[in-house]
């Protein structure tokens, strides 16, 4: 990565999904001398085709019902800097030529104008597909592919580059005790121990999602293995206020740590389901149970 980020090259970034593609990415941006500039991303699986291409170019007043302003697109606000295309594969065909004709040219025009823009940006483009087999059943233009492919970064998952697993503990550690106004020193040596041993389905993106749920929960100043294993919270001291009596349910300790999460959130949904690992709908749904069910009166 020291290599590559100074250059200006685009850059491929392959791996499963959660293996940390985004990360590597970033560090690449912010380890080069663009780094000053914007870091964007374009999510191309999220973007239908139509308002993509109004997405990435912009359009001029008037261009379509409804554009009533002129509009920068994402290469003009992204200019000196650079631009991550995840999940490339993807991508529109339609829409593949004309991101070729940015990479070949420099420059192109906002939708419904004829001046021509000229851009400084930086595209990495990260893909969990196979994008050599795109190209030979001709679902992937070939020229793209090797316009994006000069340089070619492959990430194995977590489990099997696990000596990443103290340095991206750390990262998320420092980065999750920031954003919740927590003062954590660090993680115990147990604790560590059993993340590098864990397998990691997930990848490092579960990596995240549990060192941000330890880090909301922990009470003391030092992540601490029952802090990482849910499930044996209950017989932890810093857990003292769940009932640890013969015969809790298992639903009852689900409500427990619903209901605690969403305190420590102050009721924010989206964050208690991202740090619990569930989707809102879910979220959603528990809390309504509840409700109807136990009389449980929740924000």
């Amino acid at each position: 990565m020291k290599v590559v980020a100074p250059k200006h090259t685009t850059i491929m970034i392959e791996g499963e999904s959660g293996t940390g593609k985004e990360l590597v990415a970033r560090a690449i941006h912010y380890n080069s001398p663009r780094k000053d500039k914007p870091f964007i991303k374009i999510n191309c699986a999220a973007l239908p085709e139509g308002l993509i291409e109004s997405e990435l170019f912009g359009h001029e007043k008037g261009a379509y019902t409804h554009a009533f302003t002129r509009t920068r697109g994402k290469f003009e606000q992204a200019n000196g800097g650079t631009i991550l295309f995840d999940e490339i594969g993807e991508m529109a065909p339609g829409l593949q030529a004309k991101l070729l004709r940015v990479l070949q040219e420099r420059e192109f025009e906002r939708i419904g104008g004829q001046e021509t823009i000229q851009v400084d940006v930086r595209v990495i483009a990260t893909t969990n597909r196979n994008l050599e087999e795109e190209v030979e059943k001709n679902r992937f233009r070939t020229d793209l592919f090797y316009r994006l492919n000069v340089i070619n970064i492959h990430l194995p998952p977590l489990a099997r580059r696990r000596e990443d697993i103290p340095l991206l503990t750390h990262h998320f550690l420092s980065r999750y005790c920031e954003e919740y106004n927590k003062n954590i020193a660090g993680i115990s040596e147990e604790a560590m121990d059993y993340l590098c041993r864990a397998e990691w389905p997930g990848n490092v993106r579960e990596l995240a999602n549990r060192i941000e749920r330890a880090v909301v929960l922990c009470r003391g100043n030092t992540i601490e293995l029952a802090d990482l294993q849910i499930g044996s919270r209950a017989q932890s001291n810093s857990l003292n206020d769940f009932p640890q009596i013969p015969g809790t349910t298992l639903r009852n300790f689900e409500k427990w740590l619903i209901l605690k999460t969403l305190q420590s959130q102050k009721s924010n949904r989206t964050k208690t389901a991202r740090i619990l690992d569930i989707s809102i709908r879910t979220l959603r749904n528990k809390i309504k149970e509840y409700r109807e069910l136990d009389g449980e009166e929740v924000v």
